[in-house]
């Protein structure tokens, strides 16, 4: 009888493609748990986040739907902003349940829930420390109304109060507005309040052994565990048995921690006996943030974004193309790469190709299957383009190794940053990714039939509300916003 296969998704917080050795013969370090697992299963070398920063890009991987159809169409939420799922739209989550599937998620969430707000409720500017929420009360509206069994993690990013542990609709102890907290430098975080026994240190790995917890809990079931770490996001607080080891700075410390994660993760599932019946997925939401100190990493011969262009936030290579690794004894092959452009907002359509499951016109309506290229590495692309989004709102669009970004610098956090472009610069920028990876030589005025085809793809995505086949569907807000005016 064929057995049902649980699958475990480990999401980084702002790693860069350069931070897995085995993706980078530059390294400064060696990760050998990453290595682990793309020596023992398919590592995709042109894989992408759907947006450069946080929020968006979780959106896509939970939902399978392009982020700039949400409500939000540039920047994050915080740790106090009301949901980003629209209420009834389908999850991973809920398409794996209605399978039988036991589903959990644990560590950051950032997508937004309803705290009990009193009438002096006010989302203060920055994110920081938001007056007006009972914390007594359930919240609403969390991962668990998304399709998730159980939740023990935090509401955002561990550098947005409010700084407490929250289990299902209840956080485990209450902030408490007397014991407000902060950081600076690589260990910022936001001032806000910390509830008792909370230590910004101590949460990775609070949050691996409640995952772990979690995996003998659900063993005798089918189950999807979303696990998203905090790290090696600010604050960068490696365990003191990393400090130093990566030869580095505190961020190549924090990535070693990272990879420790993963080797307790694969090393229980051996332990519980159903590493062979388990697709583990390992990636990141974006790009290295430039709080890890690039200059300082390039000093010591390792650079985050690799042979990239761009940071987190950027629509440049290095704010969205991520290390994606997955490994499946038996199922997939072992120690190959695949270099067929894929998107994290693929995940649902892929279980759902898994799970013989027909998705509806409104679910998943920017996921393509990737399961063929995890059978088969070197089969025919399955994607004939795929959309990233900066921090500002651009747009750019990939078809083949063409990349024509709608927006005259980074979008980011990169220079040319937003308003800083120079007067005469191009307003689109269209990059040969074959023979300049590096994004250094706009070729826009040589193939003018081509961005105008792009362009319009791109249009019609917009107009359609999807890029897979299927009847046309709604957006939530505004349908074009200030950075994609070229589109009206």
């Amino acid at each position: 009888m064929k057995r049902t296969p649980n699958v475990v998704y480990i999401l980084a917080d702002d790693m860069g493609y350069g931070d897995v050795s085995a993706l980078n013969p530059e390294a400064a370090f060696q990760t050998p748990n990453f290595d682990a697992l793309a020596k023992n299963g398919v590592a995709f070398t042109d894989a992408h986040a759907s947006a450069a920063v946080c929020t968006p890009s979780r959106y896509s991987i939970l939902t399978g739907r392009y982020n700039w159809r949400s409500r939000l169409k540039s920047h994050v939420i915080g740790g106090f902003s009301p949901p980003l799922i629209e209420q009834g739209r389908a999850t991973v989550a809920s398409l794996l349940k209605g399978r039988g599937y036991r589903t959990a998620a644990v560590g950051k969430w950032h997508l937004g829930m309803d705290f009990a707000k009193t009438h002096d409720f006010m989302e203060e500017e920055g994110f920081r420390h938001s007056p007006g929420v009972d914390y007594n009360q359930p919240i609403r509206n969390g991962p668990n109304a998304y399709g998730f069994d159980f939740f023990f993690g935090i509401s955002a990013s561990l550098d947005m109060p409010p700084y407490a542990y929250i289990e299902n609709d209840r956080f485990t102890a209450v902030p408490d507005p007397n014991r407000v907290c902060g950081g600076k430098g690589k260990e910022f975080f936001r001032e806000g309040p910390c509830a008792p026994g909370f230590n910004h240190e101590q949460v990775l790995d609070v949050l691996t052994d409640r995952a772990l917890d979690i995996l003998e809990e659900l063993r005798e079931h089918p189950f999807f565990l979303y696990f998203a770490l905090p790290a090696p996001h600010t604050p960068i607080f490696p365990a003191p048995a990393f400090r130093g080891k990566s030869g580095t700075n505190a961020y190549g410390d924090f990535v070693l921690h990272c990879d420790y994660v993963v080797g307790r993760m694969r090393k229980k599932l051996r332990e519980l006996g159903i590493a062979e019946n388990t697709l583990l997925v390992y990636t990141s939401d974006n790009g290295c943030s430039p709080m890890a100190d690039f200059e300082e990493l390039k000093a010591c011969g390792h650079n985050p974004s690799y042979i990239f262009r761009g940071v987190k936030a950027d629509i440049y290579e290095g704010g969205h193309r991520v290390p994606l690794l997955m490994e499946w004894p038996g199922k997939i092959p072992k120690g190959k790469t695949c270099d067929r452009l894929v998107c994290l907002s693929d995940l649902m359509a892929t279980l759902a190709d898994l799970l013989e499951i027909k998705l509806l016109d409104n679910q998943g309506e920017d996921s393509v299957s990737i399961l063929p290229l995890m059978k088969n590495p070197q089969a025919d692309e399955v994607r004939k383009d795929i959309v990233h989004q900066s921090i500002d709102g651009s747009l750019s669009i990939r078809r083949g190794c063409y990349k024509l970004a709608l927006c005259p610098g980074s979008g980011g956090w990169s220079s040319p940053q937003p308003g800083q472009e120079a007067q005469d610069a191009p307003h689109f920028q269209l990059f040969d990714l074959a023979q300049d990876v590096a994004e250094r030589h706009n070729l826009l005025d040589l193939f003018p039939e081509m961005v105008q085809e792009m362009k319009q793809t791109l249009k019609t995505y917009l107009r359609q509300g999807r890029s897979t086949p299927g009847a046309p569907q709604d957006h939530q807000g505004e349908a074009i916003w200030q950075t994609i005016s070229w589109a009206e």
